[in-house]
């Protein structure tokens, strides 16, 4: 049997000195860009800086909740720019089933879901999110609804398809449908007409399978996507219809099962692509849920899903965890009242103030600037106040188009939503935007 060689304590103390030495003392240099291309990356974020569309991050110092600590500052700030819809991002039941699953399960599986990368509780957060929209479903884990985006159109299309993509569709749709070879479509944000003329194009291009993906929420305006509509036009043309309801899961529609209920036509809708970091936890991961033949065959060509590491068990602990309180209607209940609240205070006060708003019956609710040194002004004014929000400008939204995006949480109180607005108020003032 092979013996370990005996290494004495000075031996070890020495070695030890070494690599102390050694780490300390070795530098390595970053490798030299190309001198016209860093003059070119240079000037364009010099052009960013001058347009005012320069973007900064905040660091926070505490876990994501209604009142913040920002570092640098000794003060909490609201936080009204979070994604964090029903406030259960630090919620206790969440995080302590994170820590659960963590302490049980792992810190992560290291491997893609195929090879070795699948525990039960995975099968059971896919089993969990199909009973959560009904009955005859299936369910495709991904790392984020980004990847779920950039996974679905390649694997489910071919060239002679094609894709009727919404023109103000979330980015990463853009992206997946890059992805993809199958013709491409565009009809005019949610305009049901422009889309069955897209359809019939589509159709009389010889396109054997038509596919219609629109974003549920326009998380930019706060508008929801008529399904309705939609709906009556993809089955006029035997088409597919995708959602992307990342800004309405978990809280929109009478029991937070997005605008497919909202809408009343969740039983007509093939695929809905969403999110566990937005209502569902804050987290992360996302999730493609719907006909079980489509889902199969995501599972077995979706190269996000393949090529990426499955999810933490803490994540999924976590999702589960937010997904039982959403389906209790003695927890839901409470918070969606809270949320809805909220939101008709600030959209009401802030109307009556005089602000121009965008969006209906979401708690996204953008103040309309226009201007993005305005905007990002404002924003640097109101966290002097206390109120965390950020302004969007070019190219996140349309030039001259620039705008706060407020987001309202179950977790804010009365108090917290009278004292942004106050706030807006008060500096909207000072910068003549009112």
């Amino acid at each position: 049997m092979y013996a370990r060689p005996t290494v004495t304590r000075s031996l070890q103390q020495c070695l030890s000195g070494n690599r102390r030495l050694f780490a300390s003392t070795v530098q390595h240099k970053q490798a030299q860009l190309p001198a016209a291309f860093e003059e070119r990356v240079s000037q364009a974020l010099d052009g960013m800086r001058t347009a005012g569309t320069f973007k900064t991050e905040r660091v926070i110092a505490t876990p994501q909740r209604a009142a913040i600590q920002v570092q640098g500052s000794s003060t909490n700030v609201l936080n009204f720019c979070a994604n964090n819809y029903l406030g259960l991002a630090d919620h206790p039941q969440v995080v302590e089933r994170a820590s659960e699953y963590l302490h049980k399960w792992g810190n992560g599986l290291s491997s893609v879901r195929f090879i070795c990368g699948t525990q039960s509780i995975h099968k059971d957060l896919e089993d969990q999110i199909s009973q959560f929209y009904g009955s005859g479903r299936d369910t495709i884990l991904y790392a984020s609804c980004f990847d779920a985006n950039a996974g679905v159109f390649e694997s489910l299309l071919t060239e002679n398809d094609a894709i009727i993509s919404d023109a103000l569709n979330h980015a990463s749709i853009i992206d997946g449908v890059r992805l993809c070879k199958a013709k491409r479509f565009r009809y005019a944000n949610g305009d049901a007409r422009d889309l069955d003329r897209q359809l019939q194009k589509a159709s009389e291009a010889g396109c054997p399978v038509k596919m219609v993906v629109t974003d549920g929420v326009f998380s930019m305006d706060g508008v929801v996507a008529p399904l309705r509509d939609i709906c009556d036009v993809v089955e006029k043309h035997g088409a597919v219809l995708l959602v992307d309801d990342a800004h309405a899961t978990g809280f929109v529609g009478e029991t937070g099962r997005g605008t497919g209920e909202y809408w009343g036509v969740l039983d007509r809708v093939h695929l809905v692509n969403s999110t566990l970091g937005k209502a569902l936890g804050g987290a992360s991961g996302g999730y493609t849920v719907g006909n079980p033949l489509l889902v199969s065959l995501l599972r077995n060509t979706s190269r996000p899903y393949l090529f990426s590491n499955t999810l933490a068990p803490s994540v999924v602990g976590a999702a589960a965890a937010a997904l039982d309180l959403v389906s209790n209607a003695e927890t839901r209940t409470p918070l969606l009242r809270q949320l809805w609240a909220n939101a008709e205070l600030f959209r009401t006060r802030m109307t009556d103030a005089g602000f121009t708003l965008a969006g209906k019956d979401h708690a996204i609710i953008p103040v309309m600037l226009g201007d993005a040194r305005v905007a990002s002004q404002m924003a640097d004014a109101l966290l002097r106040r206390g109120i965390y929000v950020i302004g969007f400008s070019f190219p996140v939204v349309p030039r001259d188009r620039a705008r706060i995006r407020v987001q309202l949480s179950a977790a804010h109180s009365t108090e917290h939503v009278n004292r942004a607005v106050d706030a807006f108020i008060e500096v909207g003032r000072e910068l003549s935007v009112i």
